[in-house]
């Protein structure tokens, strides 16, 4: 089962009421008018199990697929989906993990930044229509601006924030506490926002963002 949020509640510190938000329609609808305004193609869903079957639509057959670690892309099932192979897709991300050398594993897993898509999400979206991620490698983040043919950012709504200031503070005092907690647990080391990316446009909406009426990821 992946970890989500409510794994790593009793270990941290957070601001959930400020930083956790629930946003009105209007305020989603400002928000999908202002991504669309910045060059994203946008897809607003009810659910997670909505967001799988669309990301599964948008992705055309014999395509290369990678994915970034993402809590939210283990939610929705899309890693399992990816992994068992019910799919025509060339499966970058399993081709990388079953590598059994650090060396040739970093390797390929540069080559698969540049997969015909790439999927994952975002540390928040501001109602201004930038989502803010970050990572400490910049695995996750470096094909979102130019690498991977085409992105496709998946989203709950907790993450939309006002503008730039309260994303980055959602960014550094929200998400990375549960990342670092996450990071710990997984690999025995802490994390850190190392690297940081904010899309203000997008071209020829190269990037979908499937935005879900729900709570996903941290």
């Amino acid at each position: 089962m992946p970890k989500t949020k409510e794994d790593f509640e009793d270990k941290v510190e957070v601001d959930e009421e400020k930083f956790d938000s629930r946003p009105s329609q209007e305020e989603l609808e400002e928000t999908v008018e202002n991504l669309e305004v910045n060059g994203f193609n946008l897809k607003i869903v009810d659910t997670g199990e909505d967001a799988l079957e669309h990301a599964k639509d948008t992705i055309e057959d014999d395509s290369s697929v990678m994915v970034g670690h993402s809590t939210t892309l283990e939610q929705i099932g899309f890693v399992d989906y990816l992994n068992e192979g019910d799919h025509s897709w060339e499966n970058r991300y399993g081709k990388v993990f079953s590598i059994d050398d650090d060396e040739k594993r970093a390797e390929e897993r540069r080559k698969a930044q540049a997969s015909d898509y790439f999927l994952g999400s975002v540390n928040a979206i501001t109602k201004t229509g930038e989502p803010v991620a970050a990572d400490l490698s910049g695995s996750r983040i470096g094909p979102y601006p130019f690498a991977a043919g085409k992105v496709v950012i998946i989203s709950g709504r907790n993450k939309i924030m006002e503008d730039l200031e309260s994303a980055r503070d959602r960014l550094w005092n929200y998400s990375w506490t549960f990342e670092n907690e996450r990071a710990q647990e997984a690999y025995s080391d802490e994390s850190a926002l190392a690297k940081e990316l904010t899309f203000r446009q997008e071209k020829g909406y190269r990037t979908m963002i499937i935005l879900v009426r729900d709570d996903l990821g941290y």
